[in-house]
């Protein structure tokens, strides 16, 4: 009997356990942009976490990160083509540098001045993107599955000297990335493409005299050093673009693992977009706390609302020629700039100019 005891213990001891075995799901997240801005953060302290947190409810699946943020693998201009070939599995694709190949995603920064309530924009986006088929095969043509949404806070322009009034503008070399140069169009600046890894040198140098830039991005890389003087016109928020994988990558993965990153994808576009307006003052506060003792000190130049308005009048027809041109080549744009102004709308948001008018 006890052989027989002995024997049965010991082949239970080379049975197969591979059934009770947590799988292992090792994946590549990456940036262009380093973890001290709060949306690349974001990825890790609420997409990553989210997810691990959701699948450790069961314990079926361990994901094992490869964090390559910061241009580790690549840079601003390469988000897209980053993901879309498979060089990260998972990446944050910025949208504002790619108008050729994600063309409809630029609606918010061709009617500009139309939302500040950032929230409010992310939920809209996120509609469009569930209801637009355009819209929707713009980013899965590009290999990608969308799992959360960025936005920006709002845009005020940083400058060495401080302004009067919007019309001081004229002359100056402006640094803003991608489309966002059109903002300046009619108000006799000239935009320096660039990102936010630029801006400070391109200040620091004088290829520009300051910048048309967002607080949250301008405050990790100290921009306030060389352009102290925040000219505040909370001009508005622009969607900025979205945490997206690999769609083969993601055919790949086993459904509880996808059902985990849709969750924490909505998880992070929510809670991104909340934290973006608490965000935005307390970051507009501690670059005047940390620039105070430097030599012109920080200083933020609030913009009566009617600078506001001179400056979203001064602009061109943006939405009207970034449309006709996107309808000249098949994409309907003049559908879904109406749609997107109708649904600021309900939602409560009054645009500064009726763009959608303007078609």
């Amino acid at each position: 009997m006890k052989a027989f005891l002995a024997m049965m213990t010991a082949a239970a001891l080379v049975l197969p356990t591979t059934s009770f075995a947590q799988e292992h799901i090792s994946l590549t997240v990456a940036s262009s942009h380093p973890t001290v801005v709060p949306w690349v953060g974001m990825i890790k302290t609420h997409f990553m976490a989210r997810t691990d947190e959701l699948l450790a409810e069961t314990g079926n699946y361990q994901l094992d990160w490869n964090e390559a943020f910061g241009g580790q693998l690549y840079k601003a201009n390469a988000t897209l083509s980053s993901v879309e070939d498979g060089i990260t599995d998972i990446g944050w694709v910025f949208s504002f540098l790619e108008p050729a190949q994600l063309p409809l995603s630029q609606v918010s920064t061709n009617t500009p001045f139309s939302v500040t309530d950032v929230p409010a924009l992310l939920e809209v986006m996120e509609g469009l993107l569930e209801s637009n088929e355009a819209f929707k095969q713009e980013w899965e043509g590009h290999n990608l599955k969308v799992l959360g949404l960025t936005a920006t806070d709002l845009y005020d322009i940083y400058t060495k000297e401080p302004l009067q009034g919007i019309e001081d503008i004229n002359g100056m070399k402006l640094s803003a990335p991608g489309v966002l140069g059109s903002w300046l169009r009619g108000t006799g600046a000239n935009a320096v493409d660039g990102a936010l890894t630029t801006f400070y040198t391109d200040v620091q140098t004088g290829v520009s005299d300051g910048a048309l830039s967002l607080a949250l991005g301008v405050m990790p890389i100290k921009l306030y050093e060389v352009a102290p003087y925040i000219n505040r016109f909370d001009a508005a928020a622009a969607f900025s673009g979205a945490i997206a994988i690999n769609n083969d990558v993601w055919e790949t993965l086993p459904e509880e693992v996808q059902n985990a990153m849709i969750e924490a994808g909505r998880y992070y576009t929510k809670s991104h977009g909340e934290e973006m307006v608490t965000l935005h003052e307390v970051a507009l506060n501690k670059m005047v706390e940390l620039g105070a003792g430097q030599d012109p000190k920080v200083t933020i130049v609030n913009m009566p609302a009617e600078e506001r308005q001179k400056w979203v009048d001064m602009l061109p027809n943006l939405a009207g020629e970034w449309a006709g041109a996107l309808e000249a080549q098949g994409v309907p744009a003049n559908e879904f700039v109406k749609q997107y102004m109708s649904a600021l709308r309900a939602k409560g948001v009054e645009p500064s100019r009726a763009w959608d008018e303007e078609l």
